[in-house]
């Protein structure tokens, strides 16, 4: 017999041990598998709470953006009782659609050739009306600076609503012999050109805050461009800017139709408070009109101003013509939608609005068959006859914005009304488009069904280029 070998595997002892190493190998696979399954879920697990960390971090500041720095966040005890709703996040708010109207239809003369003024028309209140040129003379007891307005009491005030032969503030005050000048200056030459005009088209741009819009030259007839004067009042700082970007004055001063008129020392740091002067005073800046028709910078000229003449004018037999406000006929709301907006400091507001509460100015009723005319404004388009009584009202309303705030629109209404209240047999002819005024066979129908805005017809309103207006206004299509 052969000996016996141990340790040595011979025949089945092989396979057997062969299937041992084979289990060995497939357990130490498993074990090696799992591990990297723990090894990998522990990686996610860090992972996920590493992120909900930074989203319990940063995560709140995102969802209470606004919220100043220096508030503490919440912690989990004040959370706790707190009920969460789903749905709480809220998309952010869209900036509302501004309201359009559409232009309205309005029978035009089809020429201004042969059209004469009506010789009926002048029958309007007349008495007459002179204009203080000099301040008070100051003492060493009072002791005052010159004023473009002037240095108006409340006696005088009051004293110069009354519909009578009489001398009142009206702007371009001079100060006493020695003093400076108030402001508004103009040259020899320009003044000559303006006592020439007995029709006027007027605007202004002051502070470089806009581009000069040129009126549409193939839509005025040639007899305007012969007799209507085209002016266009500006400050230094306008003209350069209107030079680098291409636009510059003629030998004769003209840009276009436009005649431009630089204006030294202006009256008033409020550029806004300046503009008023040409768009209130223009019987003061043309003392030979006749009418006149104003112009806010952002508006175009878009027709013959002989054909808006004798529209608003003539046709209506008024001698002041002015544009209802496209959404707004009470001041109440125009003094909030001011306030809102943070137009003018809210106390000078407040102070202004007070004051006219206390003299008799009620809100504005739609219900009242009484009711008087919507006393706010679309003030960027106005037609004026020259007479005494619409010369008065533009005075009276220039000296409340001169005493108050730069926002022509409060001061209109009660400006309006207090000269019709105490003059109730001596009334200014005011002809305010209004919801629904006119015919619906001469226009068509706006968005609203009425025709808020006639002078959608005679202007055209550059929208694109007036982003930086106010949110309330409204986006009217002006165009002829």
């Amino acid at each position: 017999m052969l000996p016996e070998r141990r340790g040595v595997p011979v025949g089945s002892d092989l396979i057997k041990a062969a299937d041992h190493n084979s289990d060995y190998g497939l357990r130490a696979a498993r074990r090696s598998r799992r591990a990297g399954r723990m090894r990998l879920l522990f990686w996610l697990f860090s992972l996920a709470a590493l992120f909900s960390i930074c989203f319990a971090i940063f995560g709140f500041k995102m969802f209470f953006h606004g919220v100043e720095d220096h508030q503490s966040l919440p912690s989990l005890r004040d959370i706790k009782d707190v009920s969460i709703e789903p749905y709480t996040l809220e998309k952010p708010k869209k900036k509302p659609h501004r309201a359009r109207f559409n232009p309205c239809e309005v029978e035009l003369i089809d020429s201004v050739d042969l059209l004469n003024e009506p010789k009926s028309f002048w029958k309007f209140v007349n008495f007459s009306l002179q204009y203080i040129q000099t301040d008070h003379t100051p003492s060493h007891e009072n002791p005052i600076t010159p004023r473009f307005g002037g240095h108006q009491t409340l006696e005088e005030r009051e004293q110069s609503f009354h519909v009578t032969n009489q001398t009142i503030h009206c702007g371009f005050i001079k100060g006493p012999e020695g003093f400076p000048n108030t402001g508004f200056d103009l040259v020899n030459e320009d003044k000559m050109y303006m006592n020439s005009c007995t029709v006027v088209v007027s605007s202004c741009i002051f502070g470089s805050s806009d581009f000069l819009r040129r009126p549409t030259s193939k839509l005025i007839s040639e007899y305007s461009k012969k007799n209507v004067c085209f002016v266009m009042f500006v400050d230094k700082e306008t003209l350069v800017k209107l030079s680098k970007e291409g636009s510059i004055p003629d030998e004769k001063g003209f840009i276009g139709l436009w005649r431009i008129i630089v204006v030294n020392n202006l009256p008033y740091n409020d550029m806004r408070k300046t503009g008023k002067v040409p768009k209130f005073l223009s019987h003061r800046l043309f003392p030979s009109a006749r009418y006149s028709i104003w112009l806010d910078s952002k508006m175009r000229l878009h027709t013959d101003p002989i054909q808006i003449i004798e529209y608003f004018l003539w046709r209506k037999k008024s001698e002041f013509a002015i544009s209802n406000h496209y959404t707004r006929h009470c001041v109440w709301d125009e003094v909030q939608q001011n306030k809102r907006l943070n137009k003018y400091n809210h106390t000078a507001i407040d102070e202004q609005f007070l004051f006219y509460q206390s003299d008799g100015l009620h809100k504005f009723n739609h219900s009242d068959p009484n009711k008087p005319l919507p006393n706010v404004p679309e003030g960027s388009f106005i037609v004026r006859a020259h007479t005494p009584m619409s010369n008065l009202f533009s005075c009276l309303w220039f000296n409340e914005v001169d005493r108050f705030t730069s926002r022509d629109q409060l001061s209109f209404g009660y400006t309006f009304l207090k000269l019709k209240r105490m003059n109730p047999d001596k009334p200014l002819v005011l002809h305010m488009i209004v919801r629904g005024e006119q015919l619906r066979s001469y226009f068509i129908i706006g968005i609203h069904e009425e025709c808020l805005m006639p002078l959608d017809k005679w202007v055209d309103e550059d929208v694109g280029h007036c982003e930086a207006q106010a949110e309330d206004e409204t986006d009217v299509d002006i165009r002829l």
